[in-house]
């Protein structure tokens, strides 16, 4: 078996960040029980999608 371990890394300062899409929602995450959600249309449903923390 092999254990692959993610290292979490969290800037201090923003960052620029250049990506083309098709729709632009801002929203505010909601706790769901140990971790965060964000509510999207239901049209985007199988989509890719990126989230990207604005807030440090």
């Amino acid at each position: 078996m092999v254990i692959h371990l993610v290292t979490k890394r969290t800037y201090e300062k923003p960052m620029s960040i250049s990506m083309e899409g098709y729709e632009v929602v801002e929203k505010t995450a909601k706790q769901c029980s140990t971790s965060a959600r964000v509510l999207v249309p239901k049209s985007w449903i199988g989509k890719r999608v990126r989230v990207v923390r604005l807030e440090p």
